[in-house]
């Protein structure tokens, strides 16, 4: 394809993303409206499955009824119905039936959860969702060209289901990457073939050689802890670390999946120019749920137009029985919330295990604080993933250092009879001095969360925190020992336990 129609394609693109963003506009103005609608058309669609018929979906009026009627929902209860479906039982949860299930790959917990992909979540959901993600890049671009050069996506693979062979079962990334409208395909890379490979680390060297090779990659879009490994090998492969030298007219890094603070500064170093845009999108395994329209704020548009019906739950709910859940419009800014979705694959008042905080209502924006089993909370003091990346990056700011990965767990009796916090975090520039490290990230974890404050007060609750350096390389080979190495895989930052740390330590043993 020639450089003209390239050219000519791209500002077609442009036009069409500029009347695309007006109905954006429009679900932002009315986004009560939008919900509504999508909640009745869920019902609808539903009432004569298996499931509509058990709960008598006909009956039900109004988001009252439905919340009266439908308990809140975990994978375990949810868990034999989707097994039924991945035999190709028809109408169980969704009418139809469902042949591509995602893989939650959240955790590091052996236990695999899959998640069905209607085909109307997947054109309705998380391809909708791909492309009001390129209409709000564009709408912050004017330059955007994504439609003259070629994107690269890093994702997982798919496979069938020994159980049912019909069944495709996979990284929600491969699925969509399998899904590519076809006027998209010309400008993506690596090839189909590499993209779908089942082998992460033969995937990953592929890839690299592909990407290093491709001086007209405009944008880049994955997990950040996988990105850096693919940046890691393309320096490698081409002798410099500044990757702008390889790829001169790249734009974006869309990213998601986890917290992008922690890799700000590694980011800065493969990529050293402002011209960069960092576009962050939530696109979980459920559902495409919000994006970055403003790349001058750090938060999410939430997608309330995209087949998926919202609710949330306090954070004094999370560990009730019986919780109970607010719709959108009585949510507050600045609150924690467990997200819960009622979706277009089947998912009724589901828990995803996300929390968010509101950061405005007019127009609905937020960001991801972490997760309902990734938090410290063991003497009281509330803590969430956003506030250890967000102390973690100061420290690294005042007193020069730079981390890769990082996990944190509670220590119950120090030598000095009181609890405190263990932090295992992986250096690639190590602070010159570690205790000192330690009492300045300790003091402003102390300025960001109030709660840790008041426990940390004259040390009579809490010791202050302590730091054990990994070697390189620790978090990534400790996930390929867990058959966690790639795709959606992450490390957990918090944990209530000690179950990661632990397992972490005693690995570093083995392989020391």
């Amino acid at each position: 394809m020639g450089i003209n129609v390239r050219k000519w394609i791209n500002a077609g693109f442009q036009v069409y993303y500029r009347q695309r963003m007006q109905r954006i506009e429009r679900m932002l103005q009315h986004p009560h409206q939008a919900q509504e609608s999508v909640w009745e058309r869920l019902m609808l669609s539903a009432r004569n499955t298996q499931w509509g018929k058990i709960h008598d979906f006909r009956s039900i009026r109004n988001y009252k009824d439905y919340s009266e009627r439908i308990p809140v929902q975990d994978y375990e209860s949810l868990k034999p119905y989707i097994n039924r479906m991945m035999y190709g039982e028809p109408h169980v949860l969704w009418p139809g039936r469902i042949r591509w299930f995602s893989k939650s790959s959240g955790t590091t917990a052996d236990k695999s959860k899959y998640i069905p992909v209607s085909r109307q979540n997947l054109r309705d959901c998380h391809i909708q969702g791909t492309w009001d993600t390129m209409t709000c890049f564009y709408n912050q671009r004017p330059d955007a060209r994504q439609f003259e050069g070629k994107s690269l996506i890093m994702g997982g693979s798919l496979s069938a289901f020994e159980g049912y062979p019909k069944t495709q079962r996979g990284d929600i990334s491969a699925i969509m990457t399998h899904h590519m409208p076809w006027v998209a395909r010309p400008f993506f890379t690596p090839d189909f073939r590499t993209a779908l490979m089942a082998d992460f680390e033969q995937k990953m060297d592929r890839m690299s050689r592909i990407v290093a090779a491709e001086k007209d990659l405009v944008t880049v879009g994955g997990v950040p802890t996988w990105t850096i490994v693919l940046f890691r090998k393309v320096s490698e492969l081409t002798g410099t670390d500044n990757l702008l030298e390889v790829w001169p007219n790249l734009q974006g890094y869309i990213h998601g999946g986890v917290s992008f603070t922690p890799y700000q500064e590694q980011f800065k170093r493969y990529l050293p120019s402002d011209n960069i845009s960092y576009q962050e999108i939530y696109n979980a395994t459920e559902g495409y749920f919000a994006l970055q329209d403003d790349f001058s704020k750090k938060e999410m548009m939430l997608l309330v137009d995209n087949g998926v019906y919202y609710e949330f739950l306090p954070m004094e709910e999370w560990d009730r029985e019986f919780p109970k859940a607010i719709p959108l419009w009585e949510v507050e800014p600045g609150r924690d919330y467990a997200m819960l979705i009622t979706t277009n694959s089947g998912l009724w008042r589901y828990k995803i295990g996300d929390t968010v905080s509101f950061t405005s209502v007019n127009p609905y924006r937020i960001r991801i604080t972490g997760r309902t089993k990734q938090f410290i909370n063991a003497f009281g003091e509330e803590v969430m993933v956003t506030n250890t990346d967000k102390a973690l990056a100061l420290t690294c700011e005042e007193m020069p250092a730079e981390v890769s990965e990082y996990t944190v767990a509670p220590v119950y009796f120090l030598n000095n009879g009181k609890g405190g916090h263990q932090w295992l975090v992986e250096f690639i520039q190590e602070p010159a001095n570690l205790s000192a490290f330690e009492m300045l990230l300790d003091r402003n974890l102390q300025l960001i969360n109030s709660d840790y404050e008041a426990k940390r007060y004259k040390d009579m609750a809490l010791g202050r925190l302590r730091i054990k350096p990994l070697p390189p390389g620790t978090f990534v080979e400790w996930l390929r020992s867990k058959g966690k190495f790639g795709g959606q895989h992450k490390v957990p930052r918090l944990a209530n336990h000690r179950e990661y740390v632990d397992d972490i330590l005693r690995f570093v043993e083995v392989i020391q």
